[in-house]
């Protein structure tokens, strides 16, 4: 029974390291670092957006997009694709207009092949003399409105933590079982 238990101890450690190393692998891309940065107030608009996350980006038609808008709902951002370089993912603007609040939403496809959206605020402090997009190349250029939202994920998929609670409850059915099957064979001994 004791050598047994130490194989069992030994497998419950393995998995336990198994389970922890998982983890990081099959994390969603998180945003480190912004140009202009999150939050920030600028005085001149900047020609591009660049986003960097922590792991590289999954490009391909269609998989990225970012969308920058003012209070009033003018778009900024230049039609077409965002371009991917490793863990950045930029896209040139338009001049800026007017002095205020801009919006850059974005949606990326992480390296977990989950697709992962969010935004970011930036303020501009002086009016510079751009215009927003027209109507029309916003609604012909599908990669300037990225579904937003502040979950920071809009894929799919299942949450690690149904995996991690599945491989405990199997885990712990596979501990109580052993256990028990070795009691009994003490028991016929």
């Amino acid at each position: 029974m004791r050598r047994g238990f130490s194989f069992l101890l030994a497998g419950v450690i393995a998995g336990g390291m198994m389970l922890g190393l998982a983890g990081p692998a099959l994390a969603h891309n998180v945003l480190v670092s912004s140009d202009p940065l999150a939050g920030s107030s600028i005085e001149a608009g900047p020609s591009s957006i660049a986003l960097t996350f922590d792991q590289p980006v999954n490009g391909g038609p269609g998989l990225n997009a970012i969308s920058v808008t003012s209070t009033d709902g003018g778009h900024w951002e230049t039609p077409g694709e965002p371009t991917i370089k490793d863990n950045v993912v930029s896209l040139p603007l338009r001049p800026l207009g007017p002095a205020g609040e801009y919006t850059v939403s974005y949606r990326i496809l992480s390296a977990d092949g989950h697709p992962v959206a969010d935004s970011l605020k930036f303020t501009l402090t002086k009016a510079g003399t751009g215009t927003p997009a027209p109507a029309n190349e916003v609604a012909a250029n599908p990669a300037s409105t990225p579904a937003t939202g502040t979950t920071g994920e809009t894929g799919g998929g299942v949450p690690i933590w149904v995996w991690i609670l599945g491989a405990v409850v199997l885990l712990g059915g596979g501990v109580f079982l052993a256990l028990r099957g070795g009691v009994k064979e003490d028991q016929h001994q």
